[in-house]
């Protein structure tokens, strides 16, 4: 059984910086899909990263929101994922969550929040002055 939390969240300034860790049990480090979502006040859900890896292969992808400013990254010994998010702003005022799917992703399936199972129980992160 996948269980995933995240951590990292908190309050911090426009232009500024924030890690997240999705910190994840039950998942096979060799071979797996870890995506992060993040949902707004009055929004939907949207996609913002993942992260598949099979092997020594690893694939990112990034929502466009966020491309050049958020970075995906694992730590298998930590069996932790991390999304670094740089230049920040209001609009990224969020609840992030963590999540995976049965299996692998690959490819445009990966945005689809509907192939994700697993949900952490979110990490909330406000940007502002």
């Amino acid at each position: 059984q996948v269980q995933l939390v995240e951590s990292g969240g908190g309050l911090v300034q426009p232009g500024g910086s924030l890690r997240l860790s999705c910190t994840a049990s039950g998942v096979t480090w060799s071979r797996y899909t870890i995506g992060w979502f993040r949902q707004a006040p009055g929004k939907d859900r949207e996609a913002v990263s993942c992260i598949s890896v099979t092997g020594p292969s690893t694939t990112r992808w990034y929502a466009d929101a966020v491309k050049g400013r958020f970075a995906i990254s694992s730590d298998n010994a930590k069996t932790t994922v991390y999304l670094e998010m740089n230049s920040l702003s209001p609009e990224d005022t969020a609840v992030y969550y963590c999540a995976s799917p049965v299996g692998v992703l690959f490819g445009s399936g990966w945005s689809d929040s509907s192939q994700y199972v697993n949900w952490g129980q979110g990490t909330q992160v406000i940007v502002s002055s």
